[in-house]
């Protein structure tokens, strides 16, 4: 006769000690005639059951973390729930700024004398942003809305607008 578990509904084997699945003592289970292992109860997580399926399983901060790791999931994160939406806007207007600062880099490094100074700071102004990027994963990852002084502001508007 196949067994219930008492604490989250899944069929175990009747040898079996504990649940495969939530690993909870099988000594409580229910058998499969009583009316408690009819139909487990419905888990109920406080309301982040929407954001857990929009986001396809993730919780936010995973999600606003892998925001972070290419313009790819960011493009796709806009549509998401507001804090996973403000990482996403950050992360952008971060890359395109980002980006600009390396054109500019770029063209100011071919003047003659000005270029010979670039060539120091441009090893520094990259350690910077890789460590900044950093701090704004672990940032996302914590579950915190770290936000840069001008871009954060930016990103924050566009997160409300959508």
């Amino acid at each position: 006769m196949a067994q219930f578990c008492a604490s989250c509904g899944a069929q175990m084997q009747d040898n079996q000690a504990f649940c495969p699945s939530c690993g909870s003592s099988t000594r409580a289970g229910a058998t499969a005639g009583s009316a408690a292992a009819a139909a487990p109860a419905p888990v109920v997580s406080g309301g982040t059951a929407s954001s857990a399926a929009t986001t396809g399983g993730m919780s936010d901060n995973v999600a606003g973390m892998l925001a972070y790791v290419t313009i790819i999931p960011a493009i796709i994160f806009l549509v998401i729930e507001p804090f996973i939406r403000f990482h996403a806007f950050q992360n952008i207007f971060f890359h395109v700024a980002w980006f600009a600062l390396w054109m500019i880099l770029a063209f100011v490094g071919h003047i003659p004398v000005l270029g010979w100074l670039t060539i120091l700071v441009w090893p520094l102004i990259g350690l910077g942003g890789l460590i900044l990027w950093i701090v704004l994963v672990l940032k996302a990852y914590q579950g915190q809305m770290f936000k840069l002084p001008f871009i954060g502001d930016m990103a924050e508007k566009q997160a409300n607008v959508v």
